[in-house]
């Protein structure tokens, strides 16, 4: 140990002595201090400007612009720097001759002069505390081990290239070469994971050798016994390398030899690290305040209680766009999807599928008319490199499991052990694969019956499969939509009321209803109401007499007219429904965007209002007009050519009126929930996709808060996490510009100082 210990501190010594280490720590200061301070004077800036604050010790740390993330980009040009001379030093000089001939192992030179590189380490993130500490003292409530960590996974990341450039450092007696070559090795395990991803036992190894990514997982909050010993075998290996290169020219030892030697040290580290990354082997510790790297505890809960196996069985279809999503060179990415679930359910099994039939390929539209699918994926296979063999027709994937509703798509099956299946697919959106919600849900599909909603059809009601502009499929039914019901947990129906409701339905849509209700209609209607049915029922103006007499059962009408709010920049039936406190009855999420300001856009709308308390319903105000500027209209009709005015002579009142009303009674042992909306345009798919500057709306609130109400809170699995209390930056611009001072050119002109000191006593000795 003594002998490392002196082999330590003379390579120190020599580091020191030279103007490259302190030009290191000089640069490397001024880098940190510069980022920091151009990261925390952004958010400062954001926050006077109004912005709401989320994280700020990620945005400074492992944000897009954190210190971190933009440190890594560059510390593969400093750890070459110090390491290349380590052992080309002894070799061009010829002090090597000296060590062979000492009484010291190689094992104690590697070390010994490995140590004087943890030693530089050490020195590097000590500098990365004075940020840090700064932080400490800036943010409201700093994540404190969240940084920590980030500084930890830079800690590995200088340890290991450190390991790299020493043994490059052990191969050529020119230091320049030890550079260009530690370089190499670091370009190589940069790229080396996208190499071979085609072929399953190349893409394992080629993914574990890849050095790409390991250190963003601590700098998010995140150590796990993976990464971590990533980087403790990937140094075991380089220094092993080196011990044996060394061993090899002090014993004069064979090529052959020293080869096997490297291929027995290689074997073990792969070997290792092959199994550290089996599900099963891999702990975590999530060092964020608010978990955000972890799974919340109903998505933990839901797994728990998914006993036995788990298979997800991807299908991808050759000949649809979206093939790409799960392609063999793809499919790491693809699996780190449920990392998070393999880390509580590691026994949970990912299996793809490979298959053909007609999907979307827009440059194959022409050869769908002239070809048949199997020439088709033959002639694609002759330019790609695939064997036709390996993608299976649909009817074979059929036997399995029934996809043919999907179109072809990109789509995953959930298999429980009790055989039940639910679909995941992905969307038509910036992120493309589902979130942490979308998973679960579907996972809570195979431990409960899910939710059917009926979308009543006779009268030309709202559709839940039409796609048209006045129709409700965007929300409903569009597989692509991430948010639908049928990717939030629901089944979705048509029905018909000539017919019992069916015993499996437990939501009803009754929207804009053109025409009476039959007699017999009204049976099943009433049978279905009374035996605690949910309900969601959307009126809309000038069809009132048809839906009234639906409402009058529950002791509502539909108020004639409609209510306006005259504006010089909107028709005057827009209305801007405010969210009223009652609705923290419905869901905390719409108090949340009450408290933030809020509202429901309602195009043409008309008044909810109770006739007859009696009912037994309790009866809360959900959402309602403006108390000023807004009343029922009764004589102005076309608002596009036309202004309304208040008129007290004919009874206009200016006034709030309800437009939502939520009703809730105990029948037959369950709470009956129903709501009813006096418009049924906002929540249709033109309403949808309106994007009203001068509203800050939230019609899409509307349909999830108002499902998972009726749902008991069962579906959409609620994913949502505690806001991250740093949440305020609690120092000016003046401190700022003080720290930007301390940090960029007082602390570096410190080292400068240093460095000139201990030059200049070398020499007078």
């Amino acid at each position: 140990m003594r002998t490392i210990i002196r082999i330590t501190k003379s390579e120190l010594r020599i580091l020191f002595f030279s103007p490259i280490a302190w030009l290191i720590l000089i640069v490397f200061s001024f880098q940190v201090g510069m980022a920091y301070c151009d990261a925390l004077a952004m958010q400062l800036r954001n926050q006077e400007l109004g912005y709401r604050m989320f994280a700020v010790t990620s945005s400074l740390f492992s944000g897009y612009f954190g210190i971190l993330t933009r440190l890594l980009n560059d510390l593969y040009l400093y750890i070459p720097l110090f390491t290349m001379g380590l052992m080309s030093r002894e070799l061009s000089s010829g002090s090597i001759k000296l060590l062979y001939s000492s009484p010291v192992s190689n094992f104690q030179i590697i070390l010994g002069k490995y140590m004087a590189v943890v030693v530089y380490g050490v020195l590097l993130c000590v500098i990365l505390l004075v940020p840090v500490i700064s932080t400490c003292v800036s943010i409201l409530a700093p994540d404190l081990p969240l940084m920590l960590t980030g500084i930890f996974g830079v800690f590995l990341t200088i340890l290991a290239y450190g390991a790299i450039g020493l043994f490059m450092s052990t191969i050529t007696k020119y230091q320049v070469v030890a550079v260009v070559g530690t370089l190499a090795i670091l370009a190589i395990l940069n790229f080396i994971g996208g190499v071979g991803q085609e072929y399953d036992f190349v893409r394992d190894i080629t993914y574990w050798l890849s050095i790409s990514g390991r250190t963003k997982v601590f700098i998010s909050g995140m150590i796990s016994t993976k990464d971590t010993l990533y980087f403790i075998l990937v140094i075991f290996m380089f220094l092993g390398l080196s011990v044996i290169k060394l061993q090899g020219e002090r014993l004069k030892l064979s090529k052959w030899n020293t080869s096997l030697k490297y291929g027995i040290v290689l074997f073990i580290t792969l070997s290792l690290g092959y199994i550290s990354s089996l599900p099963g082997f891999i702990a975590y510790y999530d060092s964020t305040a608010t978990k955000m790297n972890t799974l919340t505890e109903e998505s933990q809960e839901i797994l728990e209680q998914l006993k036995g196996d788990l298979t997800v069985t991807t299908y991808v279809n050759y000949l649809d766009e979206t093939y790409d999503r799960g392609a063999p060179r793809n499919r790491i990415r693809d699996i780190g999807e449920f990392e998070q679930y393999l880390r509580f359910k590691p026994e949970m099994k990912l299996e793809y599928v490979y298959y053909y039939a007609k999907g979307y390929l827009p440059y194959a539209k022409a050869a769908y008319d002239t070809m048949t699918l199997e020439q088709i994926v033959e002639d694609k296979c002759k330019y790609s490199g695939y064997d036709p063999k390996r993608f299976l027709p649909l009817e074979e994937v059929l036997k399995k499991d029934d996809i043919s509703e999907e179109n072809g798509r990109f789509t995953r099956v959930i298999t429980a052990a009790n055989g039940k299946k639910a679909i995941l697919r992905i969307y038509k959106d910036n992120h493309v694969y589902p979130y942490e919600a979308q998973i679960s849900t579907a996972l809570k599909t195979l431990i409960q019956e899910a939710p059917v909603v009926g979308f009543v059809t006779g009268h030309k009601e709202r559709s839940g499969t039409d796609m048209g502009e006045k129709g409700y499929g965007t929300f409903a039914s569009n597989k692509t939509f991430r948010y639908s019901l049928v990717n939030s947990g629901y089944g979705v129906r048509e029905i018909s009321l000539k017919q019992p409701v069916a015993d499996d339905i437990n939501i009803i849509v009754l929207a804009d209803m053109r025409s009476y209700l039959t007699e017999e209609e009204e049976r099943n209607f009433n049978a279905y109401l009374e035996r605690g049915g949910n309900l969601f029922i959307l009126g809309e103006p000038k069809r009132q007499q048809f839906m009234n007499p639906v409402l009058e059962k529950l002791g509502l009408r539909f108020a004639d007219g409609i209510i306006v709010s005259p504006s010089e920049i909107n028709l005057d039936d827009l209305i801007a429904a405010n969210i009223k406190e009652g609705a923290a009855k419905v869901s905390e999420n719409y108090i949340r965007y009450f408290q933030l300001g809020y509202s429901i856009i309602t195009p043409s709308v008309c008044a909810v209002e109770v006739i007859d308390s009696t009912k037994g319903f309790e009866i809360t105000e959900v959402l309602a007009s403006a108390d000023k500027g807004s009343w029922i209209e009764k004589e102005t009709t076309d608002f596009i050519n036309e202004k309304s005015v208040l008129n007290p002579v004919i009874g206009e009142v200016e006034k709030s009126n309800s437009i939502m009303l939520y009703l809730t009674r105990f029948i037959n042992n369950k709470e009956q929930r129903i709501f009813v909306i006096g418009d049924a345009d906002c929540i249709s798919t033109l309403e949808l996709s309106q994007n009203r500057a001068e509203f800050r709306s939230s019609n899409f609130t509307l349909i999830t808060e108002t499902f998972r109400n009726l749902s008991y809170e069962e579906f959409p699995v609620e994913a949502n996490r505690v806001s991250p209390p740093d949440n305020q930056v609690l120092v000016s611009q003046d401190s700022v510009t003080i720290m930007r001072v301390i940090m960029m050119w007082t602390i570096p002109l410190l080292l400068v100082m240093g460095c000139v000191i201990l030059l200049f006593k070398r020499k007078r000795k």
